[in-house]
């Protein structure tokens, strides 16, 4: 069985054992830390494309990928009524642990046969596609969790910006046939190390072209201050 490095990590936190953060690799070549107080942080704390997409969630809400349950937790706050979703354990214990009353432990493919006015995706959680060849699959799955009016909140980032920019304003993308937002992560914690996993960060004009691709309009709500910028998606009727 996979190490729940994010589980562990999380409810040491909400257990008042915070001694360290998670340490993330990535085959960018970077090294990065990903603090947990951040996925505990309050409304005021988050970006304004998150506040954004917070306020414009209706009806019913599925959280998927919710981490420590932070944005749930505020929607529940504002009598939202939120289901809490996330493949890690450790998640959900710290979740049912915060408050929340509506949660679901599972991968999301293997969540069937109920719908949501709204499904809501932050902190680039279309990343848990991995792959652009993953997207089809990935909206056909959404689509069946959605009402006939409801809507698809996610963010993500363009992550061109990473690359080295030529003296023209292009970008000196390694050669190959892989889209150059697919990163391949790991992460450690207190000595444990997970299995690497793919995560996407989108650009806006192909998350676009995709959704389009599966019968979505996807219309740009928000940009942020670095490349980052909210989406909302609704069914095409």
């Amino acid at each position: 069985m996979a190490i729940d490095i994010f589980g562990k990590a999380v409810l040491d936190y909400q257990n008042n054992n915070y001694t360290s953060d998670i340490t993330t690799f990535s085959s960018l070549d970077e090294e990065d830390s990903m603090p947990l107080p951040y996925l505990f942080r309050s409304y005021d704390a988050m970006p304004l494309l998150e506040q954004k997409a917070l306020e414009l969630c209706k009806g019913t809400i599925l959280d998927i990928g919710c981490g420590a349950g932070s944005h749930s937790l505020y929607l529940q706050e504002k009598k939202h009524h939120v289901t809490a979703l996330d493949i890690s354990e450790g998640a959900i214990e710290v979740c049912k642990k915060r408050g929340i009353k509506n949660t679901v432990c599972t991968n999301l493919y293997d969540f069937k046969n109920v719908r949501f006015d709204t499904l809501l995706l932050l902190m680039n959680g279309i990343g848990i596609v991995g792959k652009l060849t993953n997207l089809n699959r990935f909206f056909m799955h959404l689509k069946n969790l959605l009402k006939p009016n409801g809507q698809i909140l996610l963010d993500s980032s363009d992550i061109i910006y990473m690359f080295d920019e030529d003296e023209d304003g292009g970008y000196w993308i390694p050669d190959g046939n892989t889209y150059y937002g697919e990163v391949n992560f790991s992460m450690t914690y207190k000595g444990e190390k997970s299995s690497l996993f793919d995560w996407l960060y989108i650009d806006y004009n192909t998350l676009q072209r995709a959704a389009i691709a599966n019968n979505l309009n996807c219309e740009l709500i928000k940009e942020g201050e670095h490349f980052d910028f909210l989406a909302k998606l609704t069914l095409n009727t």
